[in-house]
């Protein structure tokens, strides 16, 4: 469907991407995975439009739908959720006056042997494809849908997008592009902005999905559930392969493994070789054996290992002083701001050496705790109390609003560094990447994951016993989150941490509070436990909600049934209007098969010196078993 055909991406003498070749096809769903500015996104952008290569091109049909959701994007102001939502559907009444334009063409053409006759047939049965799941149910219903699943309650629906924060107004657009149903999916870090629940439905929804799918994450767990295939992007080169992310780290070490030893004994033979030339280069009597070996040197096709990236970051944070055994208790808090009150009649006790984590849905809370704990913030009501000797290095959320923009990376710590560690700024800067010209970078010019891993860099000028980690892992690659995650798990300090990432939170905590409905429980276990009841009580509560509403409301039953039957006479409508359409592609198809089969059988039958018999032979026999399968089709539709 997509082909990536040599493309090189340059600017001035830096190769981001030097010719990378691969192809998408209907029913691939790829990951796309690499260091932060290894040139995921950027390809992305070229899927689409939206860049063009320094050289190479990308072929992709003229009449592909595209979904793109770029990790930076403009929200619009002025609609409420639903409004926004709904604007998706605008493209419904494109898709049916193309249809009639399409129908009127092939109404009044004769040519049906021709290519371009099959390829308006084709066309047709996609645009009523798409037209047949946009009219699948009422758009009100699919939008309320998509966007109860990716975290909004029904009482949000119609508030005015401004109203939201920009990881909100992300999921506005998500759905909107979801609603689309486009033929291929670009999605750049979805999960960015989703709590656990939206992202376990987004899941469901890609896995369901039958459309093309490039995905950039850096959520594991994730890449594994919804992908099939891994592309990873590394030094301006890409490797294929056809696994998932988990699958792809096995096989890619069993790779370098093997290229490796193979390299590894091709250097031993090549060193015997030019020893035994070495050797006997001058004895008349071995010239004959010399030149051989010689010439087989020259012929050999050298063994060469892939280049890897294994820059990583060193982390470690320094010893944690000892604190009292309560870290920090809050009984019956009530906390929020002047216009609302987030949660109430929570009682939250965290211990000396706790790895605790705070999760749930955005706005629930979880931050809000984080600044009532750093005293940033007086609860409305309950008592709140520090443990003796608590000293909180606090990493926010947002660490584009926290960092100086005009400052460089090396001032940002040097300007809040004392004591000795002002000598080691340098080293503490190489261990996050921070080397050589790029200490001297502006923070405003910084990537995502740079910004992430500077204000890490910030926690470690001081011995810290209270880590508070708010969406630590937000931009960074999959590598650092794995390194950083092994530091949280040997950090003798007390860890408190906002995370929406499963795989970073698992095996790092075994104790969580979970921000719901205004309310706070505690839940003891890890996190494959926790969303394992989660979903079991989801269930429950949906079929105790069933149960109600089908005792309370017979004749909204009633009239769910007339809207099923009418929906159901639809559905055949469409069904049938498809099948005809489909007949009619069939007929065409095994009608230019047959055509090309006895074009064959005919040179097959008097062969000249330049028909190769062999590639005839193998194409009739491919179009023979494409003519049985669309015969058999054709065969059971009429």
């Amino acid at each position: 469907m997509i082909s990536i055909d040599d493309v090189t991406v340059a600017y001035g003498g830096f190769v981001l991407l030097d010719k990378i070749n691969f192809h998408v096809s209907e029913s691939d769903k790829i990951g796309l995975v690499g260091k932060n500015g290894a040139g995921k996104s950027t390809i992305l952008k070229l899927i689409c439009g939206i860049q063009s290569p320094t050289s190479g091109r990308i072929d992709k049909p003229n009449d592909i739908s595209i979904g793109y959701l770029p990790q930076i994007m403009e929200h619009h102001r002025g609609r409420t959720v639903m409004e926004e939502a709904m604007t998706a559907f605008e493209q419904t009444a494109a898709i049916e006056q193309e249809i009639a334009a399409v129908t009127r063409e092939l109404e009044i053409r004769t040519d049906y042997e021709s290519e371009s006759y099959s390829e308006l047939i084709e066309r047709l049965s996609n645009l009523n494809d798409r037209l047949a799941v946009s009219h699948s149910e009422p758009p009100e219903v699919q939008a309320r849908r998509t966007l109860l699943g990716l975290g909004f309650r029904d009482d949000e629906l119609g508030r005015l997008t401004e109203t939201f924060s920009q990881g909100w107004n992300m999921r506005i657009e998500l759905a909107k592009i979801l609603l689309r149903n486009p033929q291929v999916l670009l999605l750049d870090e979805p999960t960015n902005h989703l709590d656990i629940e939206s992202i376990e439905w987004l899941e469901d929804y890609l896995k369901a999905r039958r459309a093309s799918l490039l995905l950039v994450s850096h959520d594991r767990k994730f890449l594994d559930n919804v992908t099939n295939r891994t592309v990873e992007v590394m030094l301006g080169h890409i490797h294929d392969y056809k696994v998932p992310y988990s699958q792809y780290l096995t096989l890619r070490a069993e790779r370098l493994q093997q290229q490796t030893a193979a390299y590894e004994n091709q250097q031993k033979m090549i060193q015997k070789t030019e020893e035994f030339i070495q050797a006997f280069r001058y004895k008349p009597t071995k010239s004959n054996q010399v030149q051989s070996r010689i010439k087989a040197l020259d012929k050999l096709e050298r063994v060469e290992i892939d280049e890897t990236d294994n820059v990583k970051l060193s982390v470690k944070f320094p010893p944690a002083p000892r604190s009292g055994d309560v870290v920090f208790k809050g009984s019956e808090l009530e906390v929020g701001y002047p216009q609302k009150v987030v949660f109430s009649g929570a009682n939250i006790e965290i211990k000396r050496g706790e790895k605790v984590a705070l999760i749930g849905r955005n706005g629930e809370g979880k931050t809000t705790l984080m600044r009532v704990i750093a005293g940033e913030l007086e609860p409305f009501s309950g008592e709140v109390k520090l443990g003796h000797n608590v000293l909180m290095g606090y990493y926010a959320q947002n660490q584009e609003d926290v960092l100086d923009k005009n400052e460089t990376v090396f001032s940002t710590l040097d300007r809040i560094a004392v004591g000795d560690i002002r000598t080691k700024l340098r080293d503490l800067l190489g261990q996050f990447l921070f080397r050589g010209e790029d200490i001297d970078k502006r923070v405003s010019v910084l990537s995502g994951g740079e910004r992430a891993r500077l204000g890490m860099a910030k926690l470690m000028l001081q011995n810290y016993n209270l880590l508070a980690l708010d969406e630590p892992t937000n931009h960074m690659d999959i590598k650092s989150k794995d390194i950083l995650k092994q530091a949280l798990k040997a950090y003798d300090g007390t860890l408190l941490v906002v995370s929406h990432d499963r795989d970073f939170l698992d095996g790092l905590v075994d104790k969580m509070y979970e921000f719901r409905d205004g309310r706070v429980r505690e839940h003891l276990g890890t996190v494959s436990e926790f969303l394992a009841k989660r979903k079991i009580e989801t269930l429950q509560e949906l079929e105790r909600i069933g149960k109600d509403s089908a005792r309370n409301d017979a004749s909204a039953a009633e009239e769910s049934r007339k809207k099923a039957a009418f929906e159901q006479n639809r559905a055949d409508v469409r069904v049938d209007r498809k099948k005809k359409s489909r007949i009619s592609w069939l007929e065409a198809e095994i009608e230019k098969i047959e055509k090309r089969m006895k074009a064959i059988e005919t040179i097959l039958s008097s062969p000249s010196e330049k028909d190769d018999i062999m590639e005839l032979t193998r194409e009739y026999l491919e179009l023979k078993r494409d003519l049985d399968a669309k015969t058999d089709e054709w065969g059971m539709l009429i």
